[in-house]
């Protein structure tokens, strides 16, 4: 069924205003980049600048497939999704640019970068291999939310 079918049943598309506040109350997603067979998917925190882009702090180690696949490409796509409840939930795709940030620019996207989720044990890793800034710029987005009550709850 398409999206516009299940409207019917209480799936919404989000307009740009409620993919920003979703996008910036979630903090962590799934990135996909491209391979020549399947793609690469990722978890990873990101850091929300509330307008149209996205950064992400790459740790790196000698064999870090994510960064040679992102040197690899400049396109990606970012999914987010929140489920509360099998009828409360919220999903965004988001397609765009993928870049590294030089170290010189990093001063200008702290602010954004110091409440970033990260997993305990990826704040205690060992730095050896470096660290590195990527930032996502958001070219396409789309959103959906289901935020019905259960079947028979409805009035």
């Amino acid at each position: 069924m398409s999206v516009d079918q299940l409207q019917n049943y209480g799936l919404e598309k989000m307009d740009d205003g409620a993919i920003s506040g979703f996008l910036a109350t979630q903090s962590s997603g799934v990135l996909g980049l491209p391979t020549e067979r399947t793609p690469y998917m990722i978890p990873i925190s990101y850091a929300y600048d509330g307008n149209q882009a996205l950064y992400f702090t790459y740790l790196l180690g000698p064999s870090s497939e994510k960064h040679r696949l992102s040197e690899q490409t400049d396109r990606a796509r970012f999914l987010v999704y929140s489920v509360e409840t099998l009828f409360n939930w919220r999903s965004v795709m988001l397609e765009g640019t993928l870049s590294e940030k030089p170290e010189s620019e990093w001063d200008e996207i702290e602010q954004h970068l110091d409440n970033v989720w990260r997993p305990e044990i990826l704040q205690r890793a060992d730095l050896d291999g470096g660290v590195a800034i990527y930032e996502f710029s958001i070219e396409e987005q789309s959103g959906i939310r289901h935020t019905g009550l259960a079947p028979g709850f409805q009035k």
